[in-house]
């Protein structure tokens, strides 16, 4: 196999005429076309007929964030443009299965996965085009990145309600699985859009956003137990929305009256909210996290089933999701108990169920997810591991848990960092010994781009 870097330059028909018998594959996701994206199949022209491998939306949203566009409407700009014979799905990140499916004589790439996470995928496309004889070109410069974005900058497009309404729904039609992350400011929202890691080979982001009732309380200095009014969460909302893309799921406590949560789903709705959570209890809410060690009373079926429909029958669109969160395993009513609410809470119309625990071994979680599973294998399921920490996304996901939210982390990371320093600050009379716990002021100043969100 033999691997060659050169820049795109102009197409030469002669020699374009005497190869068009080669078959050239490209393989990208063409969310967004950039100059880029024109000058790799420019170059394919160059050595004969390009056929592209378009990953799918789950393959995409293993390598970076989640396509705005759907595959169908991708592949449909790729096959009209000039000098593109074929375009196929890619179905993982690895090449290799497409390449050895269609033998090419060129494989044609950017210069981005020559290092880091990419670097894998590049080494198991040589190897497969080794196997023939293949040719791997690599072109400088069609990563196409914007050099005047700062590092870690989400480069998405914008979004609208609509747009942002579907994509809890979309992404786990794609991959079966979501990994959200609590976020209760606009910061947040950014930490959320630009986080990235290299977790067991691949690149593992957070797919949607939690606003949770605690930490929407907790940074206003009020309890948690349903004092801060939606309006108040709303008009916070709004201002997240303006700097970010992802989905986003609303904890809405115990839905309050079923007369009020019918508005409050056409509220969420209208806005671009994903999906409501509200939990089986009545009377004053608290914490679930208190568990019996205060007094909580969880709400009857046959109430609960009530307020699951009046939600239902509010919403104007099908990507809305109502969601019911069983508080028996918190409130030590049993697994029996959870399975036989969760089964009345989906025949009420329920689009997904929350299991939660305060137990720090997730065995109980597991059981349930077990049993639910067994009878069935639609509905959405959902496990917020507060608690039961240790347990990995694997082993959840392996027992049918569709979503995981890390409900209150940011805040709770957040607050032993700015008590630090503050009490450095008190403790030496000055802020020269607080700066190594801070980012510096110039990177604050780059963080928050001038130009307005595209």
């Amino acid at each position: 196999m033999m691997l060659r870097r050169l820049p795109p330059g102009p197409t030469d028909n002669s020699k374009c005429r005497t190869i068009m018998s080669k078959t050239v594959y490209i393989g990208m996701t063409a969310d967004i076309l950039r100059h880029g994206h024109i000058s790799v199949i420019e170059t394919g022209r160059r050595y004969g007929e390009v056929v592209i491998g378009l990953l799918s939306d789950q393959a995409a949203s293993r390598l970076k964030q989640k396509p705005c566009l759907e595959y169908r409407h991708r592949k449909r700009i790729l096959e009209n443009i000039s000098g593109v014979k074929l375009v196929i799905p890619q179905e993982d990140l690895d090449y290799g299965p497409n390449l050895r499916k269609i033998r090419p004589d060129y494989m044609i790439h950017g210069e981005d996965w020559i290092s880091g996470p990419q670097r894998r995928y590049r080494d198991q496309a040589s190897a497969a085009m080794a196997e023939w004889g293949g040719e791997i070109i690599e072109v400088p410069g069609a990563e196409d990145e914007d050099p005047d974005l700062p590092e870690g900058q989400p480069r998405a497009p914008g979004t609208t309600p609509t747009i942002r309404l579907r994509q809890l729904r979309r992404q786990l039609a794609a991959c079966g699985f979501v990994r959200v992350l609590e976020v209760h400011s606009p910061l947040c929202g950014l930490i959320a859009e630009a986080a990235a890691a290299e977790h067991d080979r691949r690149c593992a982001r957070f797919d949607a956003m939690w606003s949770s009732s605690l930490v929407d309380s907790t940074v206003r200095g009020k309890p948690d137990i349903e004092a801060l009014d939606h309006s108040t969460r709303f008009a916070a909302l709004n201002d997240l929305f303006e700097v970010t893309t992802k989905p986003l799921l609303y904890d809405a406590d115990t839905g309050g009256r079923v007369e009020h949560f019918a508005f409050t789903v056409r509220s969420l709705e209208r806005m671009g909210v994903s999906a409501v959570v509200i939990e089986d209890k009545t009377g004053l809410k608290r914490n679930s996290l208190h568990g019996t060690d205060v007094s909580q009373q969880q709400e009857s079926i046959e109430n609960f089933c009530r307020k699951i429909r009046a939600g239902k029958t509010a919403q104007v669109t099908n990507e809305f999701a109502v969601i019911g969160r069983i508080e028996s395993l918190i409130l030590d009513a049993g697994l029996d108990d959870a399975l036989v609410r969760a089964r009345e809470y989906v025949a009420a119309g329920a689009d997904g169920i929350v299991i939660h625990s305060r137990s720090r071994d997730p065995g109980e979680v597991f059981a349930f997810c077990d049993r639910f599973r067994k009878a069935d294998a639609g509905t959405m399921l959902v496990a917020i591991p507060t608690s039961y920490t240790g347990v990995y996304e694997h082993e959840l996901e392996a027992r049918g848990v569709n979503v995981v939210i890390y409900a209150n982390h940011l805040l709770r990371a957040s607050y032993p960092a700015m008590m630090a320093a503050a009490r450095t600050i008190l403790a030496n009379g000055r802020c020269l010994e607080v700066d190594k716990l801070c980012m510096s002021v110039d990177d604050i100043l780059r963080l928050i781009p001038l130009a307005a969100p595209p």
